[in-house]
């Protein structure tokens, strides 16, 4: 009889938060809420929290971002509950972080927010790009804080793992060249490998992208919070089977999948990663060839939880990120997801007031999503700007940017250019501001 393979789990760390209130600091969210937000991303993580500990400051210490004899009292109530991570809910400088290793001793190892938002990107990265992505932000965060401690950080880091090697190994080490500056110029190698990777993928995206500008199909951007239920809405609107999970940051990867509207057109809607405050700045950059998804969408459709305490400072957090990747530009429109878990449904009513351009629904249980598509429907078909413009010919980019995008409804031909007469997607008048010629 065959003996039973019984799969054994390694245990969860245990880690000990440590949150700081700056003076004058400008955070979407309060010290406790933001501390309960960095519990959840533990637990994604397979942290288990088994302490906290708070303080105010009107700056962070220089050497140790807490002051030193706060140091000890952390070390000391650490130790009482076994913790084996201090975990900082604000991103640490690379100094910040060595001098906590030493003041905590070898034995406990110091994260802070970034570096657990990457690993928890890095468990989630399924395709080949989400991989990259996520490996290229963990030796970028990585390489300013390498020390003799992390020798051959290069075969161990991000989603890359054993292959990181296969792309230029480690070297023969020069005369008098210590190891961590052989470390230091391979992640470098690495670093600039990954990058030329994933240029092919934004190469290869934009062709993408060029085609579905051609076939003239509008792009629906889903944007929102972590686990506001955008991957639950795209399986609502399509009978797809996005991974869905109670968790932050359940998919990475992007998803696009076909639409049709009441009126039968056509439209994309693009699945992207989830965003939180305090999103680090290398995974902005590390995804962007994913998040140019939305930059070059006709309409965003910015899912909330409207059942959450703080989704005003989230909404928040993704209208400031959404500036950050240049999309802020584009027309949004709000779903206010999860009314199915309202007590009070006149609450709903009352949050489409807070947020305009607002449509009710449960991505769950598809309720109000025919009203969505509708509001979908209106933004992209209905919302259109009349305009007429004289383009130059060597303006060729706008003539076939008005024939892709808009409609045409008159067109003649001069000696010098073309006059075109038709709507416009609202988010691309500004581009034919030079050459207008007349505003019905």
């Amino acid at each position: 009889m065959a003996k039973e393979i019984i799969k054994t789990q390694h245990p969860r760390e245990r880690a000990f938060m440590v949150g700081v209130e700056l003076h004058k600091q400008d955070n979407l969210l309060s010290l406790h809420d933001s501390l309960e937000e960095l519990i959840l991303l533990a637990d994604t993580a397979g942290l288990d929290v088994v302490g906290s500990e708070t303080q105010k400051r009107d700056k962070p210490h220089q050497k140790t971002f807490i002051g030193s004899g706060k140091v000890d009292e952390i070390k000391s109530l650490s130790g009482e509950v076994d913790a084996q991570i201090i975990l900082f809910d604000d991103e640490l400088s690379p100094r910040h972080q060595r001098e906590l290793e030493k003041s905590f001793g070898e034995d406990i190892r110091v994260l802070d927010r970034t570096a657990l938002i990457l690993d928890i990107f890095a468990q989630h990265a399924s395709t080949r790009e989400g991989t990259l992505q996520v490996e290229l932000a963990q030796y970028e965060y990585r390489l300013p804080r390498l020390t003799r401690a992390w020798t051959h950080l290069a075969r161990q880091a991000g989603g890359g793992g054993g292959r990181t090697g296969s792309a230029g190994g480690v070297g023969l080490r020069g005369p008098g060249e210590t190891q961590l500056e052989v470390d230091r110029r391979d992640i470098h190698r690495r670093i600039d490998h990954l990058k030329a990777e994933l240029d092919k993928v934004r190469a290869h995206r934009q062709r993408h992208r060029t085609q579905r500008k051609r076939s003239r199909i509008p792009v629906v951007a889903l944007v929102g919070y972590t686990n506001a239920g955008k991957s639950t809405l795209l399986n609502s609107l399509t009978a797809s089977k996005v991974y869905v999970a109670d968790q932050l940051f359940a998919t990475l990867d992007p998803t696009t999948r076909r639409v049709e509207l009441p009126d039968g057109k056509a439209v994309l809607f693009t699945d992207t990663v989830g965003f939180i405050q305090k999103l680090p700045t290398m995974l902005v950059a590390a995804f962007r060839a994913t998040l140019e998804e939305i930059a070059e969408a006709d309409l965003l459709l910015h899912v909330t939880d409207i059942t959450h305490p703080n989704v005003f400072a989230q909404a928040e957090a993704v209208h400031q990120t959404l500036k950050e990747i240049e999309a802020d530009h584009i027309p949004i429109l709000t779903a206010l997801n999860k009314i199915d878990n309202l007590d009070d449904p006149g609450a709903a009513r009352h949050a489409m007031d807070e947020f305009p351009n607002a449509v009710a629904i449960s991505a769950l249980r598809k309720e109000g999503i025919s009203d969505l598509l509708r509001a979908v429907q209106e933004q992209l078909f209905e919302m259109y700007t009349p305009l007429e413009v004289m383009l130059p010919y060597q303006e060729g980019k706008l003539i076939s940017l008005f024939h892709n995008q808009g409609v045409v409804e008159v067109i003649e031909h001069g000696s010098t250019g073309v006059m075109i007469r038709g709507r416009i997607p609202g988010r691309l008048v500004a581009e034919f501001n030079a050459y207008l010629k007349q505003q019905r």
